[in-house]
């Protein structure tokens, strides 16, 4: 009698779970946001374990569908720093975000994402509305991005999201910026950054 083949899982992924328990938790969610996983910062090693797992087998395919449809999307980079020649030196220094649910790992931490949920949210909270410098358009192409925040600047002309990340990816920018100042108080010191050319 003994035991019977068919005891595996169907779609069991090409890693092996095992070798994955053996790596620690930061590791873990560092593998996972690799591999596009959202909320990897609230789950569990167990948890984790599964979704790094499930991403891997799933790479090829449809990666990332239950990533929810309200939200604007990672974007064309998945979050992850652009680089060029004309890349910041700074950027070497700021903690890379390529998830929402992850968190700036001190107050007064610099931060870079091109993320377009991850901005979208910092933005919002902020109360800041995408916009764009009236008089800086290229053709029918929108000029200086911007949020306005409400502040009465005259030259700030709203723009929806769309546009917005439209431009940002076309260019290629980088949206380097501050969750709180290193006193705890919320910040809303922001710079776009093209790897591309020195004036973005």
């Amino acid at each position: 009698m003994g035991e019977q083949p068919g005891n595996q899982t169907p779609n069991t992924p090409d890693v092996s779970e095992t070798e994955l328990r053996t790596k620690k938790v930061d590791e873990l969610r560092d593998e996972a946001r690799r591999e596009g996983v959202s909320g990897a910062s609230g789950m569990r090693k167990d948890e984790l374990v599964q979704a790094v797992a499930e991403a891997r087998s799933s790479s090829g395919g449809d990666a990332g569908q239950d990533a929810g449809s309200e939200d604007v999307g990672a974007g064309p980079d998945e979050g992850r720093v652009r680089t060029g020649p004309e890349t910041s030196k700074s950027l070497k220094y700021s903690q890379e975000v390529t998830s929402p649910e992850e968190d700036p790992e001190r107050p007064g931490r610099s931060l870079v994402t091109t993320h377009h949920e991850v901005i979208k949210q910092w933005a919002e909270a902020r109360g800041g509305k995408p916009a764009t410098v009236e008089g800086t358009e290229h053709g029918d192409r929108l000029g200086v991005l911007r949020f306005d925040f409400g502040g009465g600047e005259d030259r700030l002309r709203e723009v929806s999201w769309d546009e917005w990340f439209e431009t940002f990816d076309a260019r290629r920018l980088n949206f380097i910026y501050q969750e709180e100042r290193s006193d705890g108080r919320q910040s809303n010191f922001f710079r776009l950054e093209s790897p591309e050319r020195e004036d973005a």
